[in-house]
């Protein structure tokens, strides 16, 4: 992944620990949230050899001890766990996705895969920490990255390598834009809020722990996020399933949510 657009505000995964640390037991959620993405990126990396799996079990079981030590009293969604209902009961509930991009993780040297701890605050994506561990970055909501400079030439759409949704051909071909091929939904967001991509679109097949942290850090750096049709993402519902997700640059908003709404399901 290219550091290009990197803002001086997204903590070296190395300094985490020394530049947090002071402030979690002092109850600064923004600072809980990155310090346990860095922790886990940590791990993820000593242990990358053992594969996706296992990176996928333990990375969960990092996560959750930490959030039992530190947030106690919160509820937790994880992807790599069992629902537990109790959490609709919940005004706070942590939404992580211990490995996103398992696939990606477990194909070294690769960069674009990302752990996600965010929180959930009366539905909406409050706090979060997307780290890019190999890439050695967290960006979190406690020092969001200021907003890249607009890149001149094409408008440029980071989407999957493999699988891009439709809406995403649709955009290249209304925008004559260029397409920026990547893994994770992580790393795609990141991209957007680093500056080296404009405009992130996805439909179908994505659920709330793939969104919530990228979705707080990205608001959080001043950049547009909501649904494809321009409603609001909402989180801790009891279908965690979040198909749709559009994080673009606020200059670009209305043009592209006008391009979806003609393609868009209603």
């Amino acid at each position: 992944m290219a550091a290009t657009g990197d803002s001086d505000q997204a903590l070296r995964a190395d300094r985490v620990s020394e530049v947090v640390a002071r402030s979690v037991d002092g109850g600064d959620d923004h600072a809980v949230a990155a310090r346990l993405a860095a922790e886990a990126g940590v791990l993820l990396l000593e242990i990358r050899g053992e594969g996706g799996a296992a990176g996928d079990r333990k990375s969960n079981e990092l996560l959750l001890q930490r959030l039992s030590e530190l947030r106690p009293d919160d509820a937790v969604l994880s992807e790599e766990s069992a629902d537990n209902p109790i959490r609709l009961e919940r005004d706070r509930v942590w939404i992580i996705d211990p490995v996103d991009g398992t696939r990606e993780y477990g194909e070294p040297p690769r960069e674009d895969w990302a752990v996600h701890v965010a929180l959930a605050i009366d539905g909406r994506a409050a706090i979060g920490a997307v780290a890019l561990p190999a890439a050695d970055l967290v960006l979190h909501t406690g020092a969001p990255p200021a907003l890249a400079p607009a890149s001149p030439g094409p408008i440029r759409i980071v989407m999957s390598r493999t699988r891009p949704p439709a809406c995403v051909g649709v955009l290249l071909d209304e925008l004559d834009a260029a397409p920026v091929p990547m893994g994770s939904a992580g790393a795609k967001a990141m991209a957007v809020v680093r500056g080296v991509a404009d405009v992130y679109a996805h439909s179908g097949g994505q659920y709330e722990w793939d969104s919530c942290a990228p979705a707080a850090v990205a608001a959080a750096a001043g950049l547009h996020v909501s649904r494809l049709d321009g409603s609001p993402l909402r989180y801790n519902r009891p279908d965690p399933y979040l198909p749709d997700l559009l994080i673009c640059r606020p200059e670009l908003a209305d043009t592209v949510l006008g391009i979806l709404r003609g393609v868009i399901p209603r």
